[in-house]
């Protein structure tokens, strides 16, 4: 028998509102945050606007996985809401080890079926094929079909992108990826990133000022949809809530057919590598 009742399970880099998660039966395993002063759990009891204060103060945290109590944790929590599937979406494993840690642990998960995917991505492409799942679970997809067919095409289909003000911070902390390191802050030239098929960070475009960024954002997320006529859109920022209203609207002017449009503010673990002042945009393919 395949599951009947069935969840869903992130890290807190999916930046996800907590009443958007609980709407959409969305729980979440948090990675923890080394800072100066102790141990910090994201999304829990440090955010983002900490993260920023503590990098204008020259400090750099570090970040670390959830804690394997944590994982199993809220392994257990599921099982006593009555879940028998849980599809769980991690962070990019080119970014981090909490897919595999979520992954060996959920081998140990005797009462319910699990499935972990490895999300290639970060918070925008986390958190939008979340929400899919969570409304094709909704209109009654089954277990098979979500598995097997539907959270592979959403990966496979998820575009983001976003600009960083600094490469300083990915640098300092190791994420560089497939990044190319510029030496662009006198001209004021801005790297727009994305994710390699690896799930590494790579460089898609360098553009300069911020006013430029806008544009080209929305014109990498249109590049990006082609001639699918059907897809999901959505915006975030950090640190940049206004602009990401213009982009937004700038984006939805680009490409109006969507099915749905979210948005959505990168929280602490994230922003420990690319700091604040962050736009990002992505389109999921669905057909």
């Amino acid at each position: 028998m395949f599951p009947k009742k069935i969840a869903l399970l992130t890290d807190s880099c999916s930046d996800l509102a907590s009443e958007v998660k609980e709407q959409n039966h969305i729980y979440t395993v948090p990675l923890r945050i080394l800072c100066s002063d102790g141990e910090y759990l994201d999304g829990v009891n440090i955010r983002n606007t900490d993260i920023y204060k503590r990098l204008k103060a020259d400090e750099l945290p570090q970040t670390s996985l959830p804690s394997g109590e944590d994982i199993g944790r809220v392994f257990a929590q599921i099982a006593q809401a009555g879940y028998d599937g849980v599809i769980a979406i991690m962070l990019s494993s080119g970014l981090s080890g909490t897919y595999n840690l979520v992954r060996l642990i959920a081998q140990e998960c005797v009462n319910m079926e699990v499935r972990v995917f490895d999300s290639l991505s970060g918070s925008l492409g986390m958190g939008m094929t979340l929400l899919q799942l969570a409304e094709d679970i909704r209109q009654g997809m089954e277990w098979q079909e979500l598995v097997e067919v539907r959270t592979p095409q959403l990966i496979a289909g998820t575009n983001p992108f976003f600009s960083v003000d600094t490469l300083e911070y990915l640098r300092k902390g190791g994420r560089i990826g497939k990044v190319t390191a510029t030496a662009g802050t006198l001209l004021q030239i801005k790297p727009l990133l994305s994710f390699a098929p690896d799930g590494q960070l790579t460089s898609v475009a360098k553009v300069r000022g911020r006013n430029q960024v806008m544009d080209r954002l929305v014109k990498l997320a249109v590049d990006a949809c082609g001639d699918h006529k059907r897809y999901n859109l959505a915006v975030a920022n950090g640190g940049a809530p206004a602009e990401m209203e213009l982009l937004r609207s700038k984006l939805m002017a680009a490409l109006p057919h969507y099915d749905h449009i979210w948005e959505g503010e990168i929280d602490g673990t994230l922003s420990v590598y690319i700091g604040d002042g962050i736009l990002g945009t992505a389109v999921q393919l669905l057909d």
